[in-house]
């Protein structure tokens, strides 16, 4: 994401923008609310100084769109934003454009926009055809036609066009090792080993970086053979030894190449924490950033998934496990836990403070 000035960041919104997520002209026509002009800020004022505790909690949500209830969602100034096919679909290209433009201008600080554009089973934009002659293809697709510079000529391509768009973050490249075409997570991946995998995610992440596009790396700590966590729990009795020498490794070539986030799966690992899945679990977190050496935004997988429905107060958890964003549906449920959290001590204001910014730092605000 280029950087912005404070004042620019602190701008005023437009009221009464197009809004609603979705397809058609009732929900295109809806306003989302107005946001007062900040005051501008001193040379001994940082932009941390000057928000409030609940503008901070609300920097540590990616929420998705949601039709009816898009105006109560900005109020609350979320730090990002995902958007799924059906909030494309039946729109022009400037209708995109609008809608996007009217999230923006609707917060005090740009929210992230970001999508699931990986191409192949997963294509949020392309799949509507006034944005993109054809859906862009997967990424196995391109590598068996041109190898890696073919993938990474496809990221730069995407990369222009969700950029013409407005949005701001890509949720790819998909990370994960997979060469057996019968687990879940193959077709989604590049279906090669892990050192070929190395090699596309570095190429992706720095082609995407050099067309103005945050990258988030996917789906950490490696999905392996595991199930859908869409629809349960899925448990890796894998060796932690055998994703240092595997998993890890495609990780860590992102991270060499500045990767923005890292999305932490619901899967169960049991050799670093059988007790919770990874996206709530701290001993995954602290092999991220402290063996695999990330300080980008660690961001949950999304917490509606059926995997996550069995645990109580999951976004507390998701906090103090060291997430910095998680990727909600009820947003006003996540957001209401965390800061009452943090009013009753559970969460420490320091690690709403640190999650925050980095936030804005990746938004590059600060």
């Amino acid at each position: 994401m280029k950087k912005k000035s404070t004042a620019l960041v602190l701008a005023a919104a437009a009221a009464a923008l197009i809004s609603a997520c979705g397809g058609n002209n009732e929900d295109n026509n809806a306003e989302v609310p107005s946001v007062s002009s900040a005051p501008a800020l001193s040379e001994e004022t940082s932009l941390m100084d000057s928000m409030s505790l609940e503008e901070k909690v609300g920097q540590l949500f990616m929420v998705r769109c949601d039709s009816e209830n898009m105006a109560s969602i900005l109020e609350k100034q979320p730090g990002g934003i995902v958007m799924f096919g059906v909030d494309f679909e039946g729109l022009s290209e400037q209708e995109v454009k609008d809608k996007i433009e009217s999230y923006k201008a609707s917060c005090r600080i740009e929210p992230i926009i970001s999508v699931d554009e990986e191409g192949g089973t997963v294509v949020r934009v392309s799949s509507n055809p006034a944005l993109a002659p054809d859906k862009y293809e997967s990424p196995q697709y391109y590598y068996n036609i041109g190898g890696i510079e073919e993938t990474a000529e496809n990221a730069a391509e995407k990369s222009q066009l969700l950029n013409s768009l407005g949005i701001t973050m890509n949720l790819a490249p998909v990370a994960d090792v997979s060469t057996d075409p019968e687990d879940f997570i193959y077709d989604r991946s590049l279906g090669q080993d892990a050192e070929t995998t190395s090699e596309y995610v570095s190429a992706v992440v720095s082609a995407m970086k050099a067309n103005d596009m945050m990258s988030c790396l996917k789906h950490f700590p490696g999905y392996g053979s595991n199930v859908d966590t869409h629809t349960g729990i899925a448990i890796d009795d894998r060796s932690l030894e055998s994703f240092r020498k595997c998993d890890f490794l495609p990780f860590e070539a992102g991270i060499a190449a500045g990767t923005d986030a890292v999305l932490v799966a619901h899967n169960i690992v049991n050799s670093i924490d059988p007790t919770q899945p990874a996206s709530i679990s701290e001993p995954v977190h602290e092999i991220l950033r402290e063996e695999l050496g990330f300080n980008g935004i660690i961001i949950t997988d999304d917490m509606s998934m059926e995997a996550m429905a069995e645990y109580q107060t999951p976004y507390l958890k998701a906090v103090l496990a060291g997430n910095d964003m998680m990727i909600v549906t009820n947003f006003e449920e996540a957001y209401n836990e965390v800061l009452n959290a943090v009013y009753d001590g559970t969460i420490p204001e320091s690690t709403i403070n640190e999650a925050a910014e980095k936030v804005l730092s990746a938004k590059g605000v600060i």
